[in-house]
């Protein structure tokens, strides 16, 4: 059986590889307050009683940045997209709508692949509020 594949993404430090680690059920992705740290892809198996999915964690996407390093994870991320049957946009509810989500949110609408935004990091029914602008 093949299972769908799944990818998280967003721009750095907005929870994808927190996210990941929950949907494969333990930790395998590198979680820290340090932009960069997830840079290649890393694959995981998501389980959902018989049901099964392929989870992809990406590095932070920043299409704009030039430099080598910022290059290689946004070459990581487009092939992570690319093989996607599901892209699963991550965008940081308490920092708002930034520039750079807008600019992956056009990116994500021209690969022609289904997109769910998850808002993270509005962890209570107090904050709900703040993912409105998604």
């Amino acid at each position: 059986m093949i299972r769908p594949i799944i990818a998280l993404v967003g721009r750095p430090n907005v929870g994808k590889s927190t996210l990941f680690n929950r949907l494969v059920g333990r930790r395998r992705s590198i979680v820290h307050d340090e932009p960069g740290v997830t840079r290649d892809r890393l694959y995981g198996t998501a389980t959902f009683e018989r049901w099964q999915a392929t989870v992809v964690d990406t590095g932070g996407f920043d299409p704009g940045t030039e430099s080598n390093l910022i290059a290689a994870v946004r070459d990581q991320v487009m092939a992570a997209i690319a093989e996607a049957d599901l892209v699963v946009f991550v965008v940081d509810g308490r920092a708002g709508l930034t520039s750079l989500d807008e600019e992956i949110a056009r990116i994500l609408r021209r690969s022609q692949r289904p997109v769910l935004v998850a808002v993270n990091k509005i962890d209570n029914a107090g904050r709900e509020a703040e993912g409105a602008d998604f």
